[in-house]
């Protein structure tokens, strides 16, 4: 298979796991069970043609059991810290904790 033909492939891929997640998280709410299932395809689409997901596509993600993130339907968000800002956020199924650390506010001087 030649490079144009990878090529060409991998944004055939990209773009199909574009749509599928598009679509999985609009339709989280109302259809969870669906949008599960497109989630996976999605995954097995990168696996199976050695594609790497992009950064914002992974990120909806559980690292730890795999499951499909969607804020307020499947996940908890919540800001908070005393020193230290942060963004939390709790997977539904298995209660992983991401945090994500902002940076602090100038200070008044």
């Amino acid at each position: 298979m030649g490079r144009k033909n990878t090529v060409r492939r991998r944004a055939v891929v990209l773009e199909r796991m574009e749509i599928l997640m598009a679509s999985a998280s609009s339709i989280a709410g109302t259809n969870p069970a669906l949008a599960y299932r497109q989630a996976s395809v999605a995954r097995r689409l990168c696996s199976r043609h050695r594609v790497r997901m992009p950064y914002h596509l992974r990120m909806m993600f559980c690292r730890r059991c795999k499951s499909l993130i969607v804020p307020g339907v499947s996940s908890r968000v919540r800001i908070g810290g005393s020193n230290i800002r942060s963004i939390r956020t709790t997977c539904g199924f298995c209660g992983f904790v991401y945090r994500k650390m902002l940076p602090s506010p100038p200070s008044s001087s």
